[in-house]
């Protein structure tokens, strides 16, 4: 076996075991002798030999840490924006176990990048079909209604009556096209959220999810809860959404429960449901828009669990650590 082929223990250790064994063989066998007190000479030959022997144990080991150096150093110039890039392995085991795995954690966090690229513009591309189709097929037939509403009034032939009534049509669709516009703003960025806070913004939220839905929402805030950052909020709120969205959906559920409580230094989060549950051929982590909620999760430093719940359905439970403003 080479010596650079030795596990990098057994390396140093031969290294800075030979000078060592260099210098008992030169002091069995060599013409040297102490006395006491040493004297000049004896002290110049036994310095001499220690700056030999630190001498000897520099070149050697210098080699065998070579290789880590130079790995620290491309370690430290690769750009992750440009991917392809990989260390060479070399330089004794460990080593070529080091560069190995670095490389396999590049390829993976490459493929992570390609595919949150991928998820992001499809989210966007996808948002943006959500908010193009609401425009056009609700504000944009509604004010086509109120224009041909506004024709029928500049018609002379028409009587007051029918003017009138045309009138208060064209009103009524105006203020159904303001309500949809406010509803996708809303959808976009919810203003209670800032204006009201995160337990107010949850209260509309639910309550306007019940009215539609006819599903009954029992709602468990804590009103002592610690601060959260903006983000953390939002956070909060869009898994909520999403859940209800997803209960109304799929779930087949008569009642949904949002608890929102106080942890040891967090904020704990449930969401739980009394409807089917899970689908037995679908997994319960890919659909539905599960692994967007993960994704935030991760972004603000939380911890996202989709089990099935006490009752049968099922449910979220999101914990986010708790911070100042």
């Amino acid at each position: 076996m080479r010596f650079s082929g030795l596990p990098l223990f057994w390396r140093v250790f031969a290294i800075t075991t030979a000078p060592l064994v260099v210098a008992t063989l030169l002091l069995m066998f060599a013409p040297v002798t102490l006395h006491a007190p040493v004297r000049l000479t004896e002290v110049v030959v036994l310095l001499a030999g220690l700056a030999v022997m630190l001498a000897v144990n520099l070149l050697l080991l210098r080699p065998a840490f070579a290789s880590l150096d130079r790995l620290v150093q491309r370690m430290q110039t690769v750009d992750l924006l440009r991917p392809g890039q990989r260390l060479p392995e070399g330089g004794g085991v460990e080593v070529a176990e080091l560069v190995r795995g670095f490389n396999e954690m590049l390829a993976r966090l490459e493929e992570e990048r390609r595919e949150s690229g991928r998820r992001a513009l499809a989210a966007q591309e996808a948002e943006r079909l959500r908010i193009a189709r609401g425009l056009h097929d609700e504000v944009g037939q509604i004010l086509t209604g109120v224009l041909l509403q506004l024709g029928s009034l500049a018609d002379a032939d028409a009587g007051a009556a029918q003017r009138e009534s045309d009138l208060e049509e064209a009103k009524q669709a105006t203020r159904q096209a303001l309500e949809e516009v406010r509803r996708i703003a809303h959808e976009l960025r919810p203003a209670s959220l800032e204006h009201l806070g995160l337990l107010s913004a949850l209260t509309e939220l639910t309550t306007k999810f019940a009215e539609l839905t006819r599903i009954v929402i029992d709602r468990r805030f804590d009103p002592d809860l610690p601060p959260l950052s903006p983000e953390t909020e939002l956070a909060i709120y869009r898994v909520v959404q999403e859940s209800l969205t997803n209960v109304s959906r799929h779930a087949e559920a008569s009642r949904v429960e949002v608890s929102l409580e106080k942890g040891i230094g967090s904020v704990v989060l449930r969401v739980s449901d009394d409807g089917r549950g899970f689908d037995a051929d679908a997994p319960p982590n890919g659909h539905g828009g599960l692994r967007g909620m993960r994704e935030r999760a991760v972004l603000i430093g939380g911890a996202l669990a989709i089990k099935t719940g006490h009752t049968g359905g099922v449910e979220v439970r999101l914990e986010v650590p708790a911070g100042s403003r």
